[in-house]
């Protein structure tokens, strides 16, 4: 099964992900299908950067966004 969600970058207490689509199998920050935008939390106003046409497509194809995921795509239109 193939997921949407965050994998972490960045320092320790200074966070930055990028949202990636991966095998739910594999580990957080492991191994990627495609990286589809990033998130940045420490930046105010929080930056969020996504391309929709490939969360629309990666969506349609049967992946499943996280519950986190879900609500920065729907913050972000």
């Amino acid at each position: 099964m193939v997921k949407i969600r965050l994998q972490r970058e960045g320092k320790k207490k200074a966070p930055f992900y990028h949202i990636v689509v991966a095998d739910s199998r594999s580990p957080r920050d492991g191994k990627i299908v495609e990286q589809i935008g990033t998130y940045d939390p420490m930046s105010k106003p929080e930056t969020i950067i996504l391309d929709k046409e490939k969360v629309e497509k990666w969506i349609k194809n049967g992946a499943k966004p996280t519950d986190t995921v879900k609500a920065l795509i729907a913050k972000a239109k």
